[in-house]
This record gives C-alpha cells, sequence and structure tokens, in this order.
C-alpha cells in the first residue's frame, strides 16, 4: 500500500469517526429530550392515579332522583317534588323523620344490575352469535321489571363493543353480537 493511499483511507475513516460521533450525540440529546418528556408523563399519570385513589372512597356516584311510580311527569310543568312537601310515606319524608339524608336512604335500597351486565350475561349463555332483537327478546323474559327499548338495546350493546367487551359480527345487513375473547 502507498503512502498516499493511507492517508486517504485515514482521512476516510477519521471523518467517518467524526461524522459517527456527531451522530451519536445527536441521538443522545434525541433520546434525553424523550426520557424527560416520558419522565413529565409517568409524574402525571402518578398525579392522576393518586387522585383518583384519594377520591375513590369519598366520591361515589351520586344517585339520579328517583321519580316516585305516582307521580307522572308532564312536559312544560314541574313536579310535585319541587313545590308540595313530601308525602308522608316517601323516602324524602321518612329519611326526614328519622334523621337520615336522602341520599342514605337511597343507600338502603337494592340497585338493579346495569343493562350493559344484564346483555353481557345474556350474551355469555350462548356460544353462538346474537341479534340484538333476540338478546332484548330474553332480557324481558328474564327480567319482567325492565323493557328497555329496542333502540337502548342496541346503543348499550354498540357501547360495550366501544369498550372491547363484546364484538360486533355483520351478516349481510344483520349485526350479531358475542362476549369478547377473554386475553
Amino acid at each position: 500500500m502507498t503512502s498516499q493511499s493511507a492517508s486517504t483511507l485515514r482521512a476516510r475513516l477519521v471523518d467517518q469517526a467524526a461524522s459517527d460521533l456527531e451522530d451519536n450525540r445527536r441521538r443522545q440529546q434525541e433520546l434525553a429530550e424523550k426520557i424527560r418528556m416520558l419522565k413529565q408523563e409517568e409524574a402525571l399519570l402518578v398525579d392522576i392515579l393518586k387522585l383518583a385513589e384519594r377520591y375513590e372512597g369519598l366520591v361515589e356516584a351520586s344517585p339520579l332522583p328517583e321519580q316516585a311510580q305516582e307521580e307522572p311527569v308532564i312536559a312544560g310543568t314541574k313536579s310535585r317534588r319541587s313545590s308540595a312537601p313530601a308525602a308522608a310515606g316517601t323516602p324524602a319524608r321518612r329519611a326526614a323523620k328519622t334523621g337520615k339524608t336522602t341520599q342514605a336512604a337511597a343507600k338502603g335500597k337494592s340497585r338493579q344490575p346495569l343493562l350493559g351486565d344484564l346483555l353481557m350475561d345474556l350474551l355469555g349463555g350462548h356460544d353462538e352469535p346474537r341479534l340484538a332483537k333476540e338478546l332484548r327478546e330474553e332480557l324481558l323474559e328474564k327480567h319482567p321489571d325492565r323493557s328497555p327499548t329496542p333502540q337502548v338495546v342496541r346503543n348499550t350493546l354498540e357501547s360495550l363493543v366501544a369498550k372491547g367487551r363484546i364484538r360486533r359480527h355483520k351478516q349481510q345487513r344483520s349485526v350479531m353480537y358475542t362476549l369478547a375473547a377473554k386475553a
């Protein structure tokens, strides 16, 4: 090898090493910035988690006010509850007599399971996909106290699909549902 070719080779290797070092430094800076951003995100998520844990026990889902069965709602008019004193037999009146709050009186009542949970249970009883109409009919049969409209059943099923709890299957113009596979 001649001295000229050796010096040319050496110059190329030096240039390559300098270029590689510069690329490494730039990449280190990018990674350091990403690490800094991830640490900020982690801190934010930890704060959110701490807040959720702190308020988990304190804040329960406030129950919606229940309409008395004998109290019809007429559009454009106020309900009796807002203008007339509570009747002696209503939960609010009983709670007032005993010193309990309305919320405490409501806690004593057993809550109905959520429609989504009932539909999931019904789907769990079948291996094959089911139509929303079939699920609604089965729901009405097994839970006569519940009477959701077909649209409410479809909306609830689509909500469960969006949450990944059930799967949607389309067969021509029909939409059928099954439980999502457990991971």
